[in-house]
């Protein structure tokens, strides 16, 4: 078994880790990466990317539903091989591009899956590298659920590389996933079906528009069932028999498919951390606030696989600087910031949050005022016939400041970020009335929001 040296090795090649890999290059370090699956990481391959190319033909076939009263007399149905094909196109260059930009770097890429051996040593297929600083950022993966027939689940990313859709569809879990995978299936006319253990879905996401987003759900015709913990799941012959606990008795809800979208976790525990002495818990590496592991201070960790970060991709890119300027530059060169992170579900209509939530505040001891409102009836949402839109928005209540702004809307996406960068640069409710804008733009909507 061979020994080589590096100045750097990198574990995993999404968002966290190339950027810390091409940084070093470019300081001229000798770089190892290492990746067990495809290169490009979750987000380009298995997640966001894929995601939303699937989602813009739910979104055509969304409009014209919406839009047939309005005069849109042709009914679309976007075509799911021709949708796949289109986004093997999309993920599969992204990925030898990925490929190709480390290689341009001089970067070496192991394929094959790590495990440490050593404080500073890992162990991939037959070969041992040895480096002077190691970054961990191997993302997360589909939690555990440990119930009997769990090999009987099909995860989020094989989801995305479905080449075709089954006719009944269990998603087990409340979280973002299930609802964004729901909404694109229920596009085909399939009938699907949301499990959830406890009362609340989307715990993330302000209640009161969750509320209005499930009444759009259940009117597209997916079943939300709530305060089912799952039990397990059974096979029978091609179908799928699956088992929840509803109040004092058992009831069976049968599937083609069954989707797992119960969460996530750091996708650490094959690393044999123990080895280089890291410590870890169920949120990731341990790291202190420059991403620097606590136990071990030749190890880096970001994205997923370290604790402390919203899971989200943007972070994972943030944390990839500051880790990457930490390790040039000194563990102490820079600090990530979390003070403004906007987080969006990607269903019809979208669901966005960014800031506090009025619970937060109000657990905070914080003065402040709450403007909650159904839009449905204003201009941007009558002209494209959404029934259901709304926002939340919590201000401080003697700088005029935003502490948190919630939006259920066909725009919430790009909505959302408009409100971050006012957070940001602490912008108050009057500085946003000030701006004088485009109309009629779903933009223009948010000087109203604000009061």
């Amino acid at each position: 078994m061979g020994t080589k040296e590096y100045d750097l090795i990198v574990l995993g090649t999404g968002d966290a880790g190339q950027i810390v890999a091409l940084a070093a290059a470019k300081e001229k370090w000798k770089v190892a990466i290492i990746e067990k699956k495809a290169v490009g990481g979750t987000c380009a391959l298995w997640g966001c990317v894929p995601k939303k190319v699937l989602i813009s033909g739910e979104e055509l076939a969304n409009f014209s539903q919406r839009m047939a009263a309005a005069g849109l007399s042709s009914k679309t149905t976007p075509d799911w091989p021709e949708l796949m094909a289109f986004k093997q196109r999309l993920t599969g260059s992204y990925s030898e591009n990925s490929r190709s930009r480390l290689q341009k770097h001089g970067i070496d890429i192991y394929q094959g899956a790590a495990s440490f051996v050593g404080e500073a040593a890992i162990r991939v297929g037959e070969v041992i590298l040895q480096g002077s600083h190691i970054h961990i950022a191997t993302g997360a993966c589909p939690r555990q659920l440990k119930i009997s027939g769990e090999e009987f689940m099909t995860t989020s990313s094989e989801f995305l590389y479905l080449a075709e859709l089954p006719k009944r569809l269990v998603f087990i879990g409340g979280g973002y996933i299930s609802f964004e995978f729901a909404h694109l299936a229920a596009r085909y006319g399939l009938k699907v079906t949301i499990i959830h253990r406890s009362e609340e879905v989307l715990k993330k996401f302000d209640p009161d528009l969750v509320a209005l987003l499930v009444n759009a759900s259940e009117k597209l015709g997916i079943t939300v069932a709530i305060n089912q913990p799952l039990m397990r799941i059974e096979k029978k012959g091609d179908e799928l028999l699956v088992i929840v606990q509803a109040g004092s008795v058992e009831k069976v809800y049968g599937a083609d498919m069954v989707v797992h979208g119960a969460g996530r976790v750091p996708d650490i525990a094959d690393l044999n951390l123990e080895a280089a002495g890291i410590e870890a818990s169920q949120d990731g590496v341990i790291v202190n606030e420059y991403l620097q592991s606590i136990s071990n201070p030749r190890v880096y960790a970001a994205g997923d696989a370290a604790a402390g970060g919203v899971p989200l991709t943007p972070v994972a890119m943030v944390e990839g600087k500051v880790a990457a300027g930490n390790l040039i530059h000194g563990s102490k060169y820079q600090r990530a910031d979390y003070r403004v992170v906007p987080s969006v579900v990607f269903t019809l209509p979208k669901l966005a949050s960014v800031g506090l939530q009025e619970t937060e505040a109000s657990k905070q001891g914080l003065q402040y005022d709450v403007s909650f409102r159904e839009t449905a009836d204003w201009l941007h949402n009558l002209r494209i016939n959404e029934p259901f839109a709304g926002f939340k928005i919590i201000l401080d209540r003697s700088t005029g400041r935003i502490l948190g702004a919630h939006l259920l809307d066909s725009h919430a996406d790009d909505l959302i970020n408009l409100f971050a960068l006012a957070m940001q640069h602490n912008l108050t409710a009057a500085d946003i009335k000030q701006v004088l804008y485009a109309y009629p733009t779903a933009s223009s909507s948010i000087q109203y929001m604000v009061g």
